[in-house]
């Protein structure tokens, strides 16, 4: 199948910096986190703030208080409530959630919740790759369909877009323009284009990062910061020229 259509590029921006990149590089929409290496959270006050500032571009804010599982308590949903509230008041574009229950279905009540708060004031809507996880992905796209999602962020149910190529394409194609499928989850220079071509995706969504070197003349390499082992003297950032090739893979 090959795609003709212009296709969007979104970039999950880990700072406002690797935003800034991804609107150089040529993408529409930025989905701002942090911690990625979390699977991202909800970005700070200050991130949001400069980052609506600074960007012409759509600009999508991660809802997500914690890394782990999709299964929040009455406190953890809460500060998704005042997350959403703060998304509003700063001018965001969208909200990206993801609510799930126990039994591993779509949470109709608590995400029909944050949806309102969000379509009332002229948000759109993402629901993120807690859709990965569900017990039941074809339920669960009707169930978001019926909730007013915009669109679903999904790698097919693999751990990687391009491993879930046929899963994306029945997922498109069930979904028959009621709401977008954008493949997410590994996509790069090397293999957007095929993704795009064989599910016949008009959205994408992508990082495009590279690592960068500190510029810290003193350095402790007996050091590191987080649980698990790395290196504090390495950043990833969004390159963008790495999104610009990215779009013109398939764009041109």
């Amino acid at each position: 199948m090959i795609n003709n259509k212009k296709v969007l590029v979104e970039v999950c921006a880990n700072s406002v910096t690797s935003a800034l990149a991804a609107q150089k590089g040529g993408a529409s929409r930025v989905e701002l986190c942090q911690n990625l290496k979390e699977g991202g959270t909800t970005p700070s006050f200050g991130e949001i703030l400069m980052a609506r500032k600074l960007l012409y571009i759509d600009l999508y804010v991660l809802i997500r208080p914690r890394g782990g599982d999709f299964l929040y308590t009455d406190l953890e949903f809460e500060i998704m409530q005042k997350d959403v509230e703060q998304c509003i008041n700063l001018g965001c574009d969208g909200i990206v959630i993801g609510i799930l229950n126990k039994d591993g279905s779509v949470d109709i009540k608590r995400n029909g919740m944050l949806i309102n708060m969000a379509e009332k004031a002229g948000l759109g809507i993402t629901f993120h790759r807690a859709f990965d996880m569900c017990a039941d992905m074809h339920y669960a796209l009707e169930n978001l369909i019926e909730l007013g999602c915009e669109r679903i962020l999904t790698s097919g149910g693999m751990p990687k877009a391009y491993a879930g190529l046929e899963n994306l394409k029945r997922l498109i194609d069930k979904a028959n323009n009621r709401i977008i499928i954008m493949p997410g989850s590994g996509i790069n220079e090397e293999n957007a284009k095929e993704i795009v071509n064989f599910t016949g995706a008009s959205e994408i969504h992508l990082s495009a990062r590279s690592t960068i070197k500190s510029k810290m003349d003193y350095i402790n390499i007996n050091i590191s910061m987080g649980r698990d082992s790395g290196n504090e003297y390495l950043i990833d950032v969004t390159d963008a020229n790495m999104v610009s090739q990215i779009l013109n893979a398939f764009n041109n």
